[in-house]
């Protein structure tokens, strides 16, 4: 899922220089650890993440952790201890048929507290959420014990720029050959969970867009195309709704706010 994700260290064409270049000048780390037809939860992420995290430390470096999914982040940096639940393949077979709305009504007939904060349009969350109170009577709230000190920082952009940029990440992603690339897992995993939850991936399995022979290419492409952006936009939209109540994040519109911002805190963390 190179092209879909943005994977950093992608070689990629119709550029003078390619992100390779920034993989070799920072060592990333978390990359390729799982397959696209294997189940992969936060709590997995989480303990990996920490372990990283330790290693990078013990060699007297700084990590970074990087992204855009605040469930994940903040599992490990708010150091969430994760109710004890199994999975249950046979109701996630189940219920990965249903809608993110019809998702939410179930949960809300089960836990009407757990419903009140949870993310309505991720069928993921969703999903998880239905599976625990299933198993344990109600979906227990997550305790924290945050550990390691932090500074979160969030790139503010206005919502056109913003815009804009999504449309044209998305032209940029069709030219590499996204559509290559998605038949390809198709071939190899099938439609997957996570390639059927995936914006960039699922809008070419929605009718008439599936991945048979298309009648009009041109056509079928633009449909996709813009509805990968869509998704988008929306999806980044619900991120800022869920980031702006997090008053830890210092939002800059620099690299200069930025570094900054760094500075200071390392400053203050220094013996």
């Amino acid at each position: 899922m190179s092209i879909g994700t943005a994977k950093l260290y992608e070689v990629r064409p119709n550029t003078s220089c390619t992100r390779s270049d920034l993989i070799q000048a920072v060592p990333h780390h978390l990359f390729d650890i799982v397959k696209p037809n294997k189940t992969f939860n936060a709590a997995q992420y989480q303990k990996l993440a920490i372990k990283t995290i330790r290693d990078i430390q013990k060699r007297g470096k700084i990590p970074f952790l990087v992204g855009g999914t605040a469930f994940y982040i903040n599992s490990v940096i708010e150091g969430w201890q994760f109710p004890k639940s199994k999975a249950n393949p046979k109701l996630r077979k189940k219920l990965e048929g249903k809608s993110p709305a019809e998702l939410f009504k179930i949960l809300q007939k089960l836990d009407k507290q757990r419903a009140q904060n949870i993310d309505k349009n991720n069928p993921r969350r969703l999903i998880r959420a239905i599976e625990m109170v299933k198993e344990l009577g109600e979906a227990p709230s997550i305790t924290k014990k945050p550990r390691f000190d932090c500074l979160v920082l969030g790139a503010k952009v206005n919502k056109e720029d913003l815009k804009k940029r999504i449309e044209k990440r998305t032209d940029k992603m069709l030219k590499q050959g996204l559509e290559k690339e998605v038949r390809t897992l198709i071939k190899k995993y099938g439609w997957a969970p996570v390639l059927q939850n995936t914006i960039g991936y699922a809008e070419w399995q929605k009718n008439p867009l599936k991945l048979e022979k298309f009648g009009d290419e041109t056509k079928n492409k633009n449909e996709v195309q813009n509805l990968i952006s869509l998704h988008t936009i929306q999806f980044a939209k619900r991120q800022m709704t869920w980031f702006k109540k997090d008053k830890n994040i210092h939002w800059v519109k620099n690299y200069k706010q930025a570094a900054g911002l760094i500075k200071k805190f390392m400053e203050s963390a220094s013996p």
